[in-house]
């Protein structure tokens, strides 16, 4: 099965060269690589503009719609028959993309999330809070999904394209996490759940989610569960 790798870009300029580059090196059969510049205003685009790839496609939006936007546009283009979700911050390692996606390859799962709080690798200790209020939001989503993840909010999803790109995203930011986690819930599917490392950054570093992005999740949670 072939990949496809969306990766949804917001003002990355000191790591998009380097992502890009880690994602064609990983150990896996890539279809393409899928990147969604958000209107970014630093030098994005013009780096963007210089990448000479044939596996890298890139879409540009005309305006900041979010990443919610972005992941939509770009499940929507994509030809792999497994869809991975990537930021471009390098807080999560596409060479851990084979153990994301080996129940799919072994037909045992239709979803893969990747958890930041199970398994052995390296994870970096950066905000307490943040790590409470994670662990609120999917300790909620699980009570109406009826799910049992440990990490609710990752970025790395996997799905096999024909689902993701059957189901209507409407959140067009970071809300995009607890809407998919509610309606793949209802579908009937195999949903797995692997640990990976992770190489969290600070907000000086250039992390972008805040407390308000945690409210939003709190209100989606009780939207895509309880009224769709």
């Amino acid at each position: 099965m072939k990949l496809s790798v969306i990766i949804p870009v917001f003002n990355e300029e000191l790591t998009i060269k380097k992502i890009i580059k880690s994602v064609e090196s990983s150990p896996v059969d890539l279809k393409e690589i899928i990147i969604i510049d958000d209107c970014s205003t630093d030098s994005t685009r013009e780096i963007l503009s210089e990448i000479n790839s044939s596996l890298v496609r890139i879409f540009y939006n005309k305006s900041n719609k979010g990443k919610g936007y972005s992941l939509k546009r770009g499940f929507l283009e994509a030809k792999g028959e497994i869809c991975i979700v990537q930021d471009a911050d390098l807080e999560y390692d596409p060479y851990e993309f084979p153990k994301l996606i080996q129940p799919i390859l072994e037909n045992k799962a239709d979803v893969v999330y990747g958890s930041r709080f199970q398994g052995s690798g390296p994870h970096r200790v950066v905000y307490f809070w943040h790590r409470i209020g994670n662990g609120f939001l999917t300790l909620m989503s699980n009570f109406f999904t009826d799910l049992n993840l440990s990490d609710m909010e990752t970025c790395y999803k996997a799905f096999k394209r024909n689902i993701i790109q059957s189901i209507k995203i409407e959140e067009n930011r970071f809300g995009f996490e607890p809407e998919i986690t509610a309606k793949i819930s209802k579908m009937n599917l195999r949903i797995y759940e692997v640990g990976i490392s992770y190489y969290g950054r600070t907000y000086a570093e250039g992390k972008k989610i805040s407390w308000r992005d945690g409210f939003r999740a709190l209100y989606c949670i009780l939207k895509y569960n309880l009224f769709r």
